[in-house]
């Protein structure tokens, strides 16, 4: 009896030559991801020619690493699409370097840095076009001690400047874009590691000036603030010291006043708030130190100002 023998590539048929490929493909981009790192400490530098890394089916994939290590930064999405990584803390200190992320070729622009360092500050896209940020620590050459400047970053120049100070140097706080352009800036912590607070003030982006409105009815810091579909604020949770709360206010900026709203059943700080198409608020995860890190959500109903267990 007569025995063919096939030749091995015959066994690779265009299915598994297609994997290989796309196997390869993959190790080429996560190779190229990891030495796109920024293009060095000159402000100047332009970024080269990249492959971009695009996420497919559901899944991660490694992109341009920030290149200088940071945590409590803000990220904002600029309305070209590239995103504005400021501040933070780094290894040392609390820093005033800032970074552009390029999603189309997945790398990331060392660009000039802020006026004054910020850690845990906010930054908040403006109608305008410009990016305020407001507060946090740092602001000094030994990163100590509250921020009471605030800085506008121009997409179009890609330059730092000075806008009026915060009435009261904060941190921990929250901000929210108005319907009226304005910016709403609440709570916080107002003595390094002490004193929370309950003030609030509004930024006018067409004078650069801060200006006091209603405080509200808890001092609190590391709370969320949601713009609702109807211009009210909504506030949840935060603490105060060791105190966690449950409670919850809305802002009214027509009347610049806080009322109490339904509360949480959960206490809970550093958790998140997220504004859903139907105009409910999902509120999910945080720690509040008696239960620890918590998996549990809530959905707060604005037309009926309560909140939901998930």
């Amino acid at each position: 009896m007569k025995t063919e023998c096939t030749p091995r590539l015959a066994l690779l048929n265009p299915r598994v030559l297609i994997g290989f490929a796309l196997y390869a493909a993959g190790l080429v981009l996560a190779l190229a991801s990891m030495s796109s790192a920024v293009a060095g400490d000159d402000v100047a530098a332009e970024l080269s020619s990249s492959i971009p890394a695009q996420a497919t089916g559901g899944m991660w994939t490694a992109t341009g690493d920030l290149g200088t290590p940071r945590w409590r930064h803000t990220a904002t999405l600029l309305p070209n699409d590239q995103v504005l990584v400021a501040g933070g803390g780094g290894n040392s200190s609390d820093l005033a370097s800032a970074q552009l992320y390029h999603p189309a070729i997945g790398r990331w622009q060392r660009i000039a840095d802020m006026n004054h360092s910020h850690g845990d500050h906010t930054a908040t896209l403006l109608p305008n076009g410009l990016v305020l940020v407001a507060g946090g620590v740092g602001c000094n050459s030994a990163g100590l001690g509250h921020c009471g400047p605030s800085e506008l970053y121009d997409p179009t120049t890609r330059t730092w400047r000075d806008t009026g100070s915060l009435r009261r140097a904060r941190w921990d706080h929250t901000a929210t874009l108005l319907p009226n352009g304005q910016v709403l800036v609440a709570g916080g912590i107002v003595e390094l590691f002490s004193t929370y607070t309950a003030s609030a003030e509004l930024y006018d982006p067409a004078t650069g000036v801060w200006t006091a409105t209603g405080s509200m009815t808890t001092k609190r810091g590391v709370q969320t603030a949601t713009l609702l579909p109807n211009g009210q604020v909504l506030v949840a949770g935060g603490r105060d010291g060791d105190t966690f709360f449950t409670s919850a206010e809305l802002y009214d900026s027509a009347t610049g006043m806080w009322t109490a709203t339904g509360s949480m059943a959960t206490p809970r700080f550093v958790h998140t708030a997220t504004l859903l198409p139907d105009g409910q608020v999902l509120v999910a995860g945080g720690d509040n130190f008696t239960d620890g890190r918590l998996a549990s959500a809530e959905l707060y109903q604005s037309a009926t100002a309560v909140f939901d267990i998930q």
